[in-house]
């Protein structure tokens, strides 16, 4: 029996929403039986949530897809067991028999269940469980990106595509809402933390190549790079609200050093260095 499951990279999607259009062209006007009616207006089972984060001139904008995240330890199996159940392939399904009651919009911590106004029962993504049982070996979502942002697949069968892909990018994987204990089954990579970033000058002049050291004071974990021929550096994926050490080091300068805190994006704008 296959094990289905989803891997996400943010860095790959660019907000195209095409996975969104497609979603909504499965379902407006189809009605797919057990699994689901045909959507009313303003209805998304599929969406993409737009990340804005940074300051000044160092602005970053990236989109995460949000389907329903087919948990192992469903909240929503295990608070409304009498309408959502998991499938032996792992898809968490809502009986559209079963739920003509509105209630069931917060059985999901994810926001995932929506409110079908014309059919009045709640519905949600189930993962194209239709199209699978016809023989379709991928989601409407993850045969229309573009960027290959989505993967879909059997993760049970080692030579799948998104098993080798999870495989490979193993420490890179995680969870959206890891809190939530979950268990979901779909996976997420890059997910949007804070940055660091600033630019390096001496006399006027941009600094490149300066060596660049951002320590975190809790952990101890560093992480290090230069400046490019701008004098501009940055540093991706911190963890989030933690003081920080930035060290800046160019030869025939003094060491510049500044400190900071995560609670969010941080850009210290121009270090200008001191003749040493």
């Amino acid at each position: 029996m296959a094990k289905y499951g989803f891997i996400i990279n943010i860095d790959r999607c660019n907000g195209c929403y095409s996975c969104f259009l497609a979603c909504k062209d499965e379902w407006i006007g189809n009605d797919h039986g057990k699994y689901g009616a045909a959507t009313a207006e303003g209805m998304n089972l599929m969406r993409l949530k737009e990340i804005e984060y940074g300051t000044d001139n160092k602005v970053k904008v990236d989109y995460i897809p949000i389907p329903c995240q087919h948990c192992k330890n469903a909240p929503c199996v295990a608070k409304r067991p009498d309408a959502f159940y998991t499938r032996p392939d792992g898809l968490v399904i809502l009986d559209p028999e079963k739920s003509a009651d509105k209630a069931l919009l917060s059985a999901c911590p994810y926001g995932c269940v929506q409110w079908n106004e014309k059919a009045g029962i709640a519905q949600k993504c189930n993962g194209c469980a239709h199209m699978l049982d016809a023989g379709e070996k991928q989601t409407r979502c993850s045969e229309c990106c573009p960027n290959q942002a989505i993967f879909f697949g059997d993760l049970d069968d080692p030579e799948s595509e998104i098993s080798k892909y999870a495989a490979e990018h193993a420490d890179e994987l995680e969870d959206f809402q890891p809190a939530f204990k979950a268990e979901p089954g779909v996976k997420y990579m890059y997910i949007p933390r804070p940055f660091i970033c600033g630019e390096v000058t001496f006399g006027g002049e941009d600094v490149k190549g300066a060596k660049v050291t951002v320590k975190c004071d809790e952990s101890g974990k560093e992480y290090v790079t230069e400046t490019d021929f701008l004098g501009d550096f940055e540093v991706q994926g911190l963890p989030v609200n933690k003081p920080f050490t930035v060290t800046v080091e160019a030869e025939g300068c003094k060491t510049a050093v500044l400190t900071c805190r995560t609670a969010g994006a941080v850009n210290f704008g121009e270090i200008i260095l001191e003749e040493a």
